[in-house]
């Protein structure tokens, strides 16, 4: 399992696998943009590590070039196998950094998981610090591990959870993460597509 620290720039990184798995398709960017629906700016600026994304897009990247999300966080990795397991130290994740979230994805080297985890922390603080809701396929589970979040649903009233309060929700519904108080919030979400 690769360390955080042993990368120098992970949206470099990112940009890299996510270039090389387009091309080993043969595609162009126009391509890619019509096939997975994201402009074809952003995943230009993905690819040359000027921007980061969040979960939804890395889904419908992954989804569109038929790899598993894994994939751009290590360019080789070993399908989860029946009764096999993988052990996470402290430490060992790949990040990507959003303007309003760190994602710590853990398990980079196992693919084809039924369930995406994620540690990260929120820098957000406001729903305003947002462009736009994120949804995608499935259902998504997220426990507080420090500090307090507000989760914003889409058509429903905002949620605030504090330290070891959990929700679950569809993932299909927009929804937004921000942090409560004044220092970032860290959380655990676990996605599972549907």
């Amino acid at each position: 399992m690769s360390k955080q620290t042993d990368n120098a720039n992970p949206r470099q990184d990112f940009g890299r696998r996510l270039r090389k798995l387009r091309q080993d398709k043969g595609w162009t960017l126009a391509e890619l943009a019509e096939r997975s629906g994201l402009v074809i700016s952003t995943i230009s600026k993905a690819e040359r590590g000027i921007i980061a994304l969040t979960y939804d897009r890395l889904a419908m990247l992954a989804q569109a070039l038929e790899v598993d999300l894994a994939a751009f966080f290590n360019a080789e990795g070993e399908s989860f196998a029946p009764g096999s397991f993988a052990v996470a130290r402290k430490g060992e994740f790949e990040m990507q950094e959003t303007r309003n979230y760190v994602y710590e994805m853990l398990f980079p080297d196992v693919w084809n998981k039924a369930m995406t985890p994620m540690m990260g922390s929120l820098k957000a603080r406001e729903l305003v610090d947002f462009e736009e809701f994120v949804r995608h396929p499935g259902q998504e589970f997220l426990i507080v591990m420090a500090g307090q979040v507000t989760v914003f649903v889409e058509n429903r009233d905002p949620v605030v959870l504090n330290e070891g309060d959990s929700i679950y929700f569809d993932s299909a519904v927009g929804h937004l993460y921000a942090s409560g108080g004044e220092e970032d919030a860290r959380i655990l979400v676990v996605c599972a597509p549907i």
